[in-house]
């Protein structure tokens, strides 16, 4: 009976001393993307041909180049014609294009529009016609879901300034000049959901699985 107590301390303290061992398991997984490209569906609603890049510039960070472009007159001479580019970089708040971010961006944009709906517009803007460039710049919050490794939504809201000149006509096409103007805007200067489509590329990752007993050797002493 005693060899066999003698036995069974020898064997744990044997045991105590025995690192984690594993097998190795290599599996693919996926890195968080590089770039995406995106689509604003509510610019697409006014059928405003757009298209947005977006670059991973470090782990929580990004630089987001984005750009509509509208070239269409409706009946009645309704038109919502412009180029727009809104450049912004951003600073998300865990890592980079996961979760709630914040933005600094800025805007320029030549635009030629008329006849704009009263609401939410204003009866002015419906019974005239504005050409002229805008310039400014803001700060935005936004929130990115992923749900895959290649296919995420974005909502974004940004306000800020912005400085327009133009010149004004009536409604009728090739309508009188009635005078040139400049105005001083701070409110909303960028709202957003995004359609996005993220590329990136999978890399072998080592993991293990404990097969053996646990190390009391934690502290890294050796005896």
């Amino acid at each position: 009976m005693r060899n066999h107590k003698q036995w069974v301390i020898l064997l744990a303290l044997f045991t105590a001393g025995v690192k984690v061992t594993g097998q190795e398991d290599t599996t693919q997984v996926w890195t968080i993307p590089t770039f995406g490209i995106k689509t604003n569906l509510l610019y697409d609603l006014t059928t405003s041909i757009n298209l947005g890049v977006e670059f991973k510039t470090s782990d929580r960070t990004s630089l987001d180049l984005s750009g509509s472009w509208n070239p269409f007159t409706f009946s009645d001479n309704r038109k919502w014609k412009h180029v727009l580019i809104q450049p912004e970089f951003r600073l998300w708040t865990k890592e980079t294009f996961s979760g709630h971010f914040f933005g600094l961006h800025a805007h320029y944009a030549y635009y030629n529009v008329s006849r704009l709906p009263h609401s939410p517009f204003s009866e002015y803007m419906e019974n005239h016609r504005f050409e002229g460039w805008l310039a400014g710049a803001g700060l935005s919050y936004g929130y990115r879901w992923n749900f895959s490794p290649n296919w995420g939504l974005e909502a974004t809201l940004g306000v800020g300034y912005t400085h327009l000149d133009y010149d004004k006509y009536g409604c009728k096409k090739c309508g009188e000049k009635l005078g040139s103007d400049t105005k001083n805007y701070f409110g909303p200067t960028k709202i957003g959901v995004s359609l996005i489509y993220s590329f990136g590329k999978t890399l072998p990752r080592k993991s293990y699985k404990q097969v053996g007993s646990i190390s009391h050797q934690s502290t890294g002493r050796k005896k």
